[in-house]
Formats: C-alpha cells, sequence, structure tokens
C-alpha cells in the first residue's frame, strides 16, 4: 500500500512507502499518481516505514524520477541502500540461524532462492537521509512525526499526522487488519524481536490514533482494539509452543515451527521458524525455557506466563 500525502499544497509532496519496483507495480502507482494530477516527478520525499522491498523496492526509481528526499530509519537505511556490507552481514546471520533453527537442507536451498530474488528493488539504488524516533518532517500543509516501532524490523516506523480532529497512524506493517505481521522471522537482526513487538503494541494502544493506515489492506477504524487483539494473539501462540514442548518434549525452532503450523512454502519457510524462534527467545529470556545445544527445553511444568505480556485493560 503506497499513500499520496499533500498534493496541490503549498508544502512537500509524499509518498509513504513506494511498493516494489517490478513494472507492473510501478505502472499501476504512475496511473494511481497520474488520476489526481501528479507524476513521480512531481513527489518531492518519501517515508519508508521499512526495508522489505514490498514497501521500499521502488524508492531509488522514484528518487530517479524527480530527485526526491527518501527517509528510513537509521537502523533499515543500508538494507534500503543495498550496502554490500549489510548485505553480505544479512545473509550470513540468516544461514547461521537456519542452522540453529534445524532447517532441512532442501527447504534452506528452497529459501535462499526465494531470498536472493532482486525483482522487488529498483536498478537505481536510493541515496536515503536516516531518521530516528521523534522527528518531524513536513507533509503537504501538516506535518508527520517519526514514530519507531520495531518488532516487525528493526527500523520499522510510523508517522504520525494529526490535522482536521483526526488523530492517523501510517502504521507499515507495525499494525495490520487482518494478518498478523511476522515477528522473527521478517528481520533477523533482532535477538528479542517479540519483546520489541510487544513494546510497540503497547505504544499503538496508547497513542489516542482515530485511524492507522497500514501497509497491506483498509484503514484500520480502532487502532488501540487491533493492537491488544494481536496482543493477546501473540499470549495465546507462546501458550501453543509451551504445549509443544510439553507434550512432545526439547524441540528446536524448526519442529516447533511445524507443529504450529504444519508444512510451509516460500517466504513462509523463513517466516515459520521465525515465528517460533521469537516466542522462544522471549521465553528463554524470561528463564520459561533453556536452550541445549539447538533445542529448547522447558524448565517447569505448567510456567506462568502472564508476566511475560503487558497488562492492558479491556477496552
Amino acid at each position: 500500500m503506497v499513500y499520496l500525502l499533500g498534493a496541490h499544497s503549498d508544502g512537500p509532496t509524499t509518498l509513504v512507502d513506494t511498493a516494489t519496483a517490478q513494472q507492473t507495480v510501478q505502472s499501476a502507482l504512475v496511473a494511481e499518481l497520474e488520476a489526481v494530477g501528479v507524476s513521480p516527478a512531481d513527489i518531492d520525499q518519501v517515508l519508508l516505514t521499512h526495508f522489505h522491498g514490498d514497501h521500499a523496492g521502488g524508492a531509488g526509481a522514484i528518487q530517479a524520477a524527480g530527485d526526491a528526499v527518501v527517509r528510513v530509519h537509521e537502523a533499515d537505511a543500508p538494507l534500503v541502500t543495498r550496502d554490500p556490507d549489510a548485505l553480505a552481514a544479512f545473509d550470513e546471520r540468516h544461514s547461521s540461524l537456519f542452522d540453529q533453527w534445524g532447517m532441512p537442507e532442501p527447504a534452506a536451498a528452497e529459501l535462499r532462492a526465494s531470498l536472493a530474488d532482486d525483482t522487488l528493488w529498483s536498478a537505481e539504488d536510493a541515496d536515503v537521509e536516516p531518521f530516528t524516533d521523534g522527528d518531524r518532517f513536513p507533509v503537504g500543509d501538516g506535518e508527520a512525526t517519526v514514530w519507531h516501532l520495531p518488532g516487525h524490523t528493526v527500523g520499522q516506523s510510523g508517522f504520525v499526522v494529526d490535522g482536521d480532529g483526526d488523530r492517523a497512524l501510517f502504521s507499515g506493517d507495525a499494525l495490520l487488519p487482518k494478518y498478523t505481521p511476522n515477528v522473527g522471522g521478517a528481520d533477523i537482526r533482532d535477538e528479542h524481536a517479540l519483546r520489541s513487538y510487544l513494546d510497540t503494541l503497547v505504544r499503538i494502544d496508547d497513542g489516542g490514533f482515530d485511524v492507522a493506515y497500514p501497509g497491506h489492506r483498509a484503514p484500520i477504524s480502532t487502532p488501540e482494539a487491533r493492537a491488544r487483539q494481536i496482543l493477546r494473539h501473540h499470549r495465546d501462540r507462546t501458550d501453543r509452543v509451551v504445549d509443544v514442548l510439553e507434550t512432545h518434549g526439547p524441540a528446536d525452532a524448526w519442529t516447533v515451527s511445524a507443529h504450529l503450523f504444519g508444512e510451509l512454502d516460500g517466504i513462509h519457510i523463513l517466516h515459520g521458524p521465525g515465528e517460533a524462534y521469537a516466542h522462544l527467545e522471549h521465553l528463554r529470556a524470561a528463564e520459561v525455557v533453556s536452550l541445549v545445544g539447538n533445542e529448547y527445553e522447558l524448565r517447569d511444568s505448567a510456567p506462568e506466563l502472564d508476566s511475560l505480556f503487558p497488562v492492558l485493560d479491556e477496552p
């Protein structure tokens, strides 16, 4: 999902995210812009929610069309600029975790082929200006404030815009209306991804938002309720992870993922065990489980889990 802000105003014409660089996608984006009297060359700035190709892949092309300023959180900036050292470190981290998770080699080979596909990214690498939490940028006749909302990626951010009596959050993949954002596999750099994401959900719940504009699907009219629903989802998933260990004994992340999600293909080969890993590491940090080799085992039967999750008043 791409959002156009500030068209035909006195302030900067802004895109929130750019979608992929695939020709069909960019052609559709250009058509939508032209329908409201805007061309890619008219874009003054791009605010990226995070580094994933379906959100940032077209940034280089948009910038090349009109010299737009491209902004992204400092933690995700090297992956948006396609910095070779950052990409190499990312690949090395993937390989290390595939082994740690117990991923079978055929599945790892299929996943590596998928991850090596660069068709989501434009031929032109974007130059970016990094931002951090609390930075403010003019958007049209108003202003957008950066909210760092990590969990899905280390640099995942939202943009808060107050105006016309409404407080809006452009949430990227921090808050989605149907699916729960992947945590653990979507960005393997955060060793405490679930903890980061729980804090993000609490921050959104406290944000007083009237609407959220997510990175996929329709606007969310009750952002606080959706944040609480996702938080409860992760509490329930942690129960399921513990049930797997209680029923089947010590297991690696791949095995736990198989019990949770069944057989996986495509990018889900990454997201399934990544999600299991995030939950297992959250349990390990709380000393609910121990890691022996690559397998997690419960330290006690029927552990107390409520303390691992924020306590929210019912809406």
